[in-house]
């Protein structure tokens, strides 16, 4: 139960985020160290992949024991995991961390933040720590090397952290997870809409890689006016300009628009020569955040990075729904990771797309498919709406919880 009434700020004080908690540095290994989960003397060990809106345990790798050299590099449950060493935009990125079937490490791209419990509640530092104006705050220390940036954690130790007694930092905890699990309720609807629209796919069409209803197959270059990749050079980032697209930028079954890079308009005419994505285009991560697949739904321009592949579909012949439906297919997926170039990073080439074979149903069947998506599109667009509602909301409540005004 929350209590009604608030302590006066007067009883709060302000500290450094040193003084309650203490940041612990990941262990160190090499990809070839990376064993089969469940090898007899192994821990799992998160990394930045791992580091979600809550803890992702879907693709967890495992190393030896004798990698984690000190007790305090195992993870314990309310600590934060931080992302330390990744893409600008990405460095301090954190999680929570819950009670864990079994012993974890992490590794060294990511940190622990862990709190002294005695001074500071865990979800108290948890949701400071990842409030939008900290995590703001600490993107602006990370300190870039090559295409890395690395959270200065000395800097972020001095962090003023408003402190009220452990009670109310209770309290003030509480108010924002009932707010948070609202939010993670209108994601979990949108998840389910995801998955129906997999489904029906498959009702309409069957497994893509099995093809049981016998449609006729080609390869995907032949019903494509064009399949290419981004630039392979790093290009040279500007303040504004044109936006600059990665693999990291298809999310949630679209394109994460405001990626916050730019590049000149003069490189972007260089580039769009070979590469030239437009409204209704394809576009299939290649590698990272492999298979992630979105249909282009603006008409601005932009440049890709190699990471993304563009296909230039033949729409008379194949709808761009019917095309992410069948490359989002589990089977289709499971193929595209099995021609997997990379060890540790994964990666895919253009000849494997261009040479994937595809079952090509009738165009009247994939418009009756694209038809029943936009019902269920039309019901993720709302509850999109009302998530941004709730996001909007959650962000005044984070703003005034630690102004003593909840």
């Amino acid at each position: 139960m929350i209590a009604d009434c608030q302590l006066p700020i007067s009883d709060w004080k302000t500290v450094t985020l040193g003084d309650v908690a203490e940041f612990v540095r990941g262990i160190n290994f090499k990809p070839d160290d990376v064993v089969l989960t469940g090898t007899l003397g192994t821990v799992a060990c998160m990394r930045t992949k791992n580091v979600q809106a809550e803890l992702d345990l879907s693709d967890v790798w495992s190393v030896g024991e004798q990698f984690v050299r000190r007790e305090d590099q195992f993870l314990q449950a309310g600590d934060v995991l931080v992302s330390s060493a990744n893409s600008w935009n990405l460095v301090g990125k954190c999680c929570w961390i819950p009670e864990l079937p079994g012993r974890a490490s992490f590794g060294g791209f990511v940190s622990v933040l862990r709190p002294h419990r005695t001074k500071v509640e865990p979800r108290f530092l948890y949701r400071w720590f990842s409030s939008d104006r900290i995590q703001t705050t600490l993107r602006s220390f990370g300190q870039q090397t090559t295409n890395i940036s690395n959270l200065n954690t000395d800097r972020c130790l001095k962090l003023p952290l408003p402190l009220p007694p452990l009670a109310e930092q209770r309290r003030i905890a509480e108010i924002l997870d009932k707010a948070e699990a609202l939010r993670a309720k209108r994601r979990a609807v949108l998840a389910q809409l995801d998955t129906l629209t997999q489904s029906l796919f498959l009702d309409l069409f069957g497994d893509p890689m099995m093809n049981p209803k016998s449609w006729e197959t080609c390869l995907l270059e032949n019903i494509a006016h064009k399949i290419t990749d981004g630039t392979h050079k790093t290009p040279v980032y500007t303040v504004s300009g044109i936006e600059f697209l990665s693999a990291k930028d298809l999310k949630d079954g679209g394109v994460a628009w405001g990626t916050e890079k730019f590049i000149s308009e003069q490189e972007h005419h260089e580039l769009v020569r070979r590469c030239n994505p437009e409204l209704g285009d394809i576009l299939l991560a290649k590698s990272g955040s492999l298979g992630n697949v979105a249909i282009i739904d603006r008409s601005h321009q932009f440049s890709l990075f190699e990471s993304l592949c563009l296909i230039k579909h033949d729409r008379e012949r194949i709808e761009g729904q019917f095309l992410t439906g069948l490359l989002r297919a589990p089977s289709m997926l499971a193929h595209l990771l099995g021609k997997n170039k990379g060890v540790a990073i994964k990666h895919l080439h253009l000849v494997d797309v261009r040479n994937l074979r595809i079952p090509l149903p009738p165009i009247s069947m994939q418009r009756e498919f694209v038809r029943r998506v936009e019902v269920v599109e039309k019901l993720k667009r709302a509850q999109r709406a009302s998530l941004a509602e709730l996001d909007a909301l959650f962000a005044t409540l984070q703003h005034r919880a630690f102004r003593g005004e909840l």
